[in-house]
């Protein structure tokens, strides 16, 4: 069960492709618990929970995340073998004293960061417009110091995909092992840009084959998670999007949505689903859904239909308009990440045997992150 708290849509930055609207708004302590309490009552018994504080920028709000995880932690149903807590950030604020309460409480720290200087500048700038690359190199290097896990983010859009080799280079050089990579699916991507994804994803497979042969292996996720499935012949019920049933966002207002990425302006209307005071209304996700089929015709008999996301719900509304139709890029970006996550793998196991499989399973640890934008 996957929950997002967002406990603020202030933000000191101003990414050009950010889907959640900037508002002065916090949530209260009182809607917090109460989302606590609907959190554990809703949650089968002894099945794990992933809490996630969001925003905005949450670390705006640290003294809240301390009050809510003290709520948390003093909850009748914490059981801290099945509870794991995250803060995505982006990565402009950080202190000894947000490290050691991390690293007290075990909470995960994730940090959105598009790559070197000249990539991260071009849609990650503060308030002012200026950049905030300096800003949020400097945290990695302090977060990698003092605490005990990193995870980074990173988007690519039309005008950043081609420097992806660049992007995992610079992240890798900064001692970053875990390195998600994420498409933004409301960019406007042509067929001619889709179709350079080969080449692409190609350079990043030789990247992630080289750190393997250094005995240097990183996670990389756009060949990890598609290495997972295809050990695990293809993506089982519970990897697949549960937006509404199986995960929950939650605004500063005690709004619910079925995913974080479809807050918006958070005006009660579009994709909520209901209010922490007044409970949920499931139906209201039917008004982005277009009828007939659950996925796109060509999907059905697809080869490679049981490896691919086409069951993200908003991934596909952001590229389609609609939570159960593929667009045209995602269909080819999955389609190429399987088939090179599938060439990585045969390439690995032909030259390290099970020394890969060792390593595989070792780095996939802990790999988990709730990712934002």
């Amino acid at each position: 069960m996957k929950y997002t708290l967002c406990i603020t849509q202030q933000c000191n930055m101003r990414c050009q492709y950010c889907y959640i609207d900037k508002k002065d708004t916090e949530m209260s302590l009182s809607i917090a618990k109460k989302i606590v309490d609907f959190i554990f009552k809703n949650t089968p018994s002894k099945e794990k929970i992933d809490i996630g504080f969001f925003g905005g920028e949450p670390l705006l709000e640290f003294e809240l995340i301390k009050k809510i995880t003290e709520t948390i932690e003093n909850h009748p149903s914490f059981n801290k073998k099945l509870v794991e807590l995250t803060v995505v950030t982006n990565g402009t604020i950080f202190s000894d004293e947000i490290a050691d309460f991390l690293n007290e409480h075990h909470i995960g720290f994730c940090l959105s960061c598009d790559g070197p200087p000249f990539v991260q500048d071009t849609f990650r700038c503060l308030q002012d417009g200026k950049g905030s690359s300096s800003i949020v190199t400097n945290t990695i290097r302090r977060a990698k110091e003092t605490l005990l896990s990193v995870l980074v983010n990173a988007v690519y859009h039309p005008q950043t995909f081609r420097y992806l080799p660049h992007v995992v280079e610079y992240l890798a050089s900064l001692g970053l092992k875990r390195i998600y990579l994420n498409p933004d699916f409301s960019a406007p991507w042509s067929k001619k840009e889709a179709e350079l994804l080969s080449e692409i994803y190609g350079q990043i497979s030789k990247q992630y084959i080289d750190f393997y042969l250094q005995k240097k292996p990183h996670f990389i996720s756009l060949i990890d998670s598609k290495i997972a499935v295809i050990l695990g012949e293809g993506y089982k019920p519970l990897d697949r999007c549960k937006m509404g049933t199986g995960e929950f966002a939650f605004t500063p207002s005690g709004n619910i949505y079925p995913c974080e990425r479809l807050i918006g302006t958070d005006t009660g209307n579009g994709h909520c689903i209901g209010n922490i005071a007044s409970g949920l209304n499931r139906e209201q996700m039917s008004c982005k859904t277009a009828p007939g089929m659950e996925i796109n015709t060509e999907c059905i008999s697809c080869s490679l239909k049981d490896y691919c996301m086409n069951w993200c719900g908003c991934s596909n509304y952001f590229s389609s308009g609609y939570y159960n139709r593929v667009s045209p890029f995602l269909c080819l970006s999955e389609k190429t990440a399987i088939l090179t996550a599938f060439h990585t793998f045969r390439t690995l196991e032909e030259k390290l045997g099970s020394a890969f499989f060792n390593n595989l399973t070792e780095i996939h640890t802990g790999a988990n992150c709730t990712i934002g934008g």
